[in-house]
């Protein structure tokens, strides 16, 4: 597998902020990558030096081998890029955008991939309705359809959903999986952990700028793993003196840490001792948010040297 994406020693400041902090890190052709990070960690930044709207201060970012500064029309034509704003022109329709936008990249009689775009976005009802009639879950679809008119096979998503309906979503989700499938990159942000468990093969994770966890998705979970315990019982809170410092109270629930499923029944049994009903029980497992929680409260103190970040 080639390299799709290289980010070498990058670094990018705003006067005294710095954005981006000597970030390394390869994604390879065909990849499904999640950029993770809590607001101002840098993704967005670190996005914009990829597209060519801002510049690093330092480094090398090369998309599909060609050099993001020096070979900036071929590092275009490889990449398309759906922003977190909605940026439209308020005087086209939505096939005439389109169009626009394939002429940007010298694409010319393209017109059979702009209607498989429409059907696959649910636009073709829409396809000669002005923009600035259009609902914003609309106007989403359209920026979709604009990054992906010329077929770039490096796909950039920057909070495709925030604030999105459901139906949007999986409509973008079925169709970003068949473009992944049919080989096309895609490196994805989103602050829904739950999206990035289930499409992202790999994640890196950043915070203050930096990279503070790189792996695969299954291995993040693995390693990360963590079994809990959730019981809730008839008669409320009265649990045994003898378990309380060893649970905690959620919601009604007492939810135990376990070290492995050995643990269980010791807890089961000095429970029903006690002369205690069980109303509800589940075996709690680890999730990316759950992982995504710790790696930021283990790297948290590693912005000593940042107290400002740039805004995403």
């Amino acid at each position: 597998m080639g390299t799709a994406v290289s980010f070498q020693n990058v670094r990018k400041t705003f006067g005294a902020l710095c954005a981006i902090d000597d970030i390394s890190l390869e994604i390879g052709e065909g990849e499904f990558f999640g950029l993770l990070g809590p607001n101002g960690a840098g993704k967005t930044t670190l996005i914009s030096c990829l597209a060519g709207l801002a510049r690093a201060d330092s480094g090398k970012l090369s998309v599909m081998g060609f050099d993001v500064v020096r070979d900036y029309r071929e590092t275009r034509r490889r990449l398309g890029v759906v922003p977190q704003e909605l940026v439209f022109d308020p005087f086209f329709t939505v096939r005439e955008t389109l169009r626009i936008q394939s002429g940007y990249f010298g694409v010319r009689g393209n017109d059979a991939w702009i209607d498989e775009l429409l059907e696959n976005l649910d636009l073709s009802q829409k396809a000669d309705v002005n923009l600035r009639s259009l609902s914003g879950g609309m106007k989403r679809r359209v920026l979709i359809a604009q990054a992906l008119v010329h077929k770039p096979q490096v796909i950039v998503l920057d909070e495709p959903t925030a604030g999105v309906d459901v139906e949007l979503r999986q409509i973008l989700w079925q169709f970003i999986r068949r473009l992944n499938r049919e080989g096309h990159t895609v490196i994805l942000t989103t602050h829904y952990l739950e999206e990035a468990e289930s499409l992202c093969e790999r994640i890196a994770m950043l915070n203050h700028g930096r990279i503070v966890a790189l792996d695969t998705t299954r291995n993040l979970l693995s390693e990360n793993a963590n079994r809990m315990l959730s019981m809730r019982l008839k008669n409320g809170n009265l649990l045994p003196e003898a378990l309380r410092d060893r649970a905690v109270l959620d919601k009604g629930s007492w939810v135990f840490r376990l070290n492995t499923l050995e643990d269980i029944e010791p807890l089961l049994a000095a429970v029903r001792e006690s002369a205690q009903v069980f109303e509800e029980l589940q075996l709690l497992q680890t999730d990316l948010e759950d992982v995504f929680v710790r790696v930021m409260h283990t790297n948290e103190g590693s912005g000593e040297n940042h107290p400002k970040r740039d805004p995403e």
